[in-house]
């Protein structure tokens, strides 16, 4: 299947970042680390530049820990500062501010030389859809400042948020690009639920995920479903459905139910932390 999704309204919100672009010290781009090179969007590293750059790995409490830390590493050589986060949790918040700082130090020094001292840094927040930046946003400030869903594009519009006299935060839409060159991202970015379920196979994404597991974590089915991984992904998804009761009339297994139970259980984390793509 060819993993494709985007809707209007991103275009519509790429250029409105544009805009606002001239207005920004810093990026701070918000990425999935269970993905992270999927769910960078290479129209951000473009409109990004020549202003500060900080990653967030979110979500990372989905990630195995050895994968975060291999990702830290990665970025670190290529001279970027990643912080891993849970936004849910907070985890790893109170590392951005001194994060902000060292990726703003020029831009601070330049306006110490010019005599204007203690001016907020501006950082426009991006990322995919569904990647936790309202989330992350409330979680930071404190407080319920913009709107939240578990689902992609539930923030529309741009959003100023003042979080205290050294730092404003320009909220943005979760953006995509028109095309993905790589099948395996559009694949990953609906892995983990950033592309619009609605024009989505679900049986085929749960059969790509089965298939991912049995190969880089193996024992994971078997452990969660209680059932052989020995089979191919059709006969281990129907063997799933006949143990979650997932049945139709004449008592024939309900791919569907099953696919749906396959793709929300490895999207929460229920089959144990999971990190899909390594530098």
């Amino acid at each position: 299947m060819n993993y494709q999704w985007y809707p209007g309204h991103m275009t519509k919100a790429l250029r409105m970042m544009k805009e606002d672009i001239k207005l920004i010290d810093l990026v701070i781009e918000l990425i999935d680390a269970r993905i992270p090179v999927a769910s960078r969007n290479p129209e951000i590293d473009q409109l990004g530049q020549n202003k500060g750059r900080l990653v967030l790995l979110n979500k990372s409490d989905l990630a195995d820990k050895k994968g975060n830390e291999l990702w830290v590493q990665h970025f670190k050589e290529q001279g970027v500062t990643a912080v891993l986060i849970d936004s849910h949790k907070g985890i790893g918040l109170k590392e951005i501010q001194n994060a902000v700082l060292e990726a703003c130090k020029e831009k601070i020094e330049r306006d110490r030389k010019r005599g204007i001292i203690n001016r907020p840094v501006r950082a426009m927040v991006v990322g995919i859809p569904n990647v936790g930046k309202s989330t992350f946003i409330n979680a930071y400030a404190g407080k319920a400042c913009t709107k939240t869903g578990n689902k992609p594009g539930v923030t529309k519009g741009k959003q100023w948020i003042r979080l205290n006299k050294n730092l404003e935060l320009l909220d943005t839409p979760g953006v995509l690009w028109p095309k993905f060159e790589d099948k395996r991202v559009g694949l990953h970015l609906a892995m983990i639920g950033s592309i619009n379920d609605e024009i989505l196979a679900m049986d085929e994404l749960a059969v790509e995920i089965i298939n991912f597991l049995k190969k880089n974590y193996p024992g994971r089915i078997t452990e969660r479903y209680q059932v052989t991984e020995e089979n191919d992904a059709r006969e281990i998804m129907t063997a799933i459905a006949f143990k979650r009761g997932c049945l139709i009339k004449g008592g024939e297994a309900d791919w569907k139910k099953a696919s749906q139970i396959i793709v929300e259980e490895f999207r929460s984390g229920k089959n144990g932390r999971i990190t899909i793509e390594r530098p």
